[in-house]
């Protein structure tokens, strides 16, 4: 029997019938993917593949506890005939070793894609960043999807996602018979863990005095409504998602009702990395940047294409960051 025969362990019926194919989803026990996956299951088949335990899972979702770089993650592929992949996957935590990371983001993400094309599987939908572009001095006001994504140039840790965002835009020309889509969301706000949420949860915000960029964030249920979206057969691309109209950070920091406090960047660009090494922060140095300079983006092939639009404003975007759910 050849790789792409439907294996033994397929449910019967799961060729003819496209609502009887399930969604794997890589990272499912981050909160994004449990939102995901929750918003999914009533409605099809949900399997997902993260090392960490998905406390409180639905009964019939599916969870596999490993790592995706195992050789278990093909049998996956080989036992059910996939709609869709949903990569959520991808290692943030800039605590993690340089080899860790790039053997987690890069190769697990390769393997990834080669069980995509080998098992036909006809969806892949890839959540990339916004980060990046990078925050930069002489960025266009709002940025596009041709914009180059030079992010990494000042924070090795956004390496490895554009990384994955490239590997999925060449996977996208190479195989173009899987609907490739590729979701750029500006900062989310919410309960995830992330550090445009983290940075806003502080007693006391720093920002850097003299600069108050404008920025743009999103709700993490409104990613989840894009990625929904982007399951539709048909859609494919490159998608920039942006949320409610941007803001000057002051006003964004203001609206969660905790005190800011301004300090030169100087001291900040020395204050930060010690703070760091001794872990009495998690705001890395390079994340300055976010709070000195704009990168902002335009969300015109989203609304059209995608037709996603916010459905929280930006009251609730910035008040999701003290949500516990």
């Amino acid at each position: 029997m050849s790789e792409r025969t439907p294996g033994r362990g397929r449910r019967p019926g799961a060729d003819s019938d496209p609502s009887l194919r399930p969604i794997l989803i890589t990272g499912i026990c981050g909160r994004l993917g449990r939102r995901l996956a929750r918003r999914l299951h009533r409605e099809q088949r949900v399997i997902g593949v993260d090392r960490r335990s998905f406390d409180g899972r639905p009964k019939d979702i599916e969870h596999h506890q490993f790592d995706i770089r195992r050789k278990k993650t093909q049998d996956i592929f080989r036992q059910e005939q996939l709609a869709a992949v949903v990569h959520l996957g991808v290692m943030h935590d800039p605590r993690v070793s340089q080899m860790e990371h790039h053997s987690w983001n890069l190769a697990g993400f390769q393997r990834l894609l080669e069980f995509v094309a080998q098992y036909d599987v006809p969806k892949l939908v890839v959540l990339s960043s916004a980060n990046a572009y990078g925050p930069r001095p002489d960025n266009a006001q709002f940025l596009t999807e041709d914009a180059p994504l030079l992010g990494g140039a000042s924070f090795s840790e956004i390496r490895d996602l554009i990384e994955v965002d490239m590997l999925a835009q060449s996977f996208f020309w190479k195989h173009p018979q899987t609907e490739t889509v590729i979701l750029r969301p500006v900062h989310i706000l919410g309960s995830v863990r992330n550090a445009p949420s983290n940075y806003l949860r502080l007693n006391v915000i720093p920002t850097l005095l003299g600069f108050d960029p404008m920025v743009q964030v999103i709700h993490q249920d409104d990613v989840v409504s894009a990625i929904v979206a982007a399951l539709r057969p048909g859609v494919r691309g490159i998608f920039n998602l942006a949320g409610p109209p941007p803001l000057p950070l002051s006003r964004v920091i203001e609206m969660t009702g905790r005190t800011r406090a301004a300090i030169p960047h100087f001291v900040m660009q020395t204050i930060i990395p010690r703070l760091w090494r001794f872990r009495a922060t998690s705001f890395p140095a390079p994340e300055l940047d976010h709070i000195r300079y704009v990168c902002m983006v335009d969300d015109r092939r989203a609304r059209e294409i995608l037709g996603h639009t916010h459905a929280h404003d930006i009251q609730e975007t910035v008040q999701a960051v003290d949500d516990i759910t």
